[in-house]
């Protein structure tokens, strides 16, 4: 088996990382609301905040299809958490975030 190449590697993490943030958030959106998992939510957020940012540079010229993904994660903080507007922005950022995880491969 081959190497992995690093941005392909973080680009991997990352996108892991951003599957258990969407699926920690959905479950705290359907009334899993414990003080732990928020915590848990929050330090996923900033590890896929860290990921995105990382895998762009890593990918070098590539790297630039993550910044729609990376400017809409830095928008999240300003929706607010339990409202459509913070799922619907969670999803766009999966979405942009899968775009430019084919434009950075």
């Amino acid at each position: 088996m081959g190497q992995v190449d690093p941005h392909r590697l973080a680009l991997l993490v990352t996108a892991a990382l951003l599957g258990g943030l969407l699926a920690l958030g959905l479950g705290l959106q359907l009334g899993r609301r414990r003080l732990r998992a928020r915590w848990v939510h929050h330090a996923l957020f900033f590890a896929v905040c860290a990921g995105v940012g990382l895998s762009g540079l890593l990918s070098g010229l590539r790297g630039l299809a993550l910044l729609p993904a990376l400017a809409l994660l830095l928008l999240m903080p300003r929706t607010r958490p339990g409202r459509a507007g913070h799922w619907r922005l969670a999803l766009g950022c999966a979405a942009a975030f899968g775009v430019g995880l084919w434009g950075a491969w």
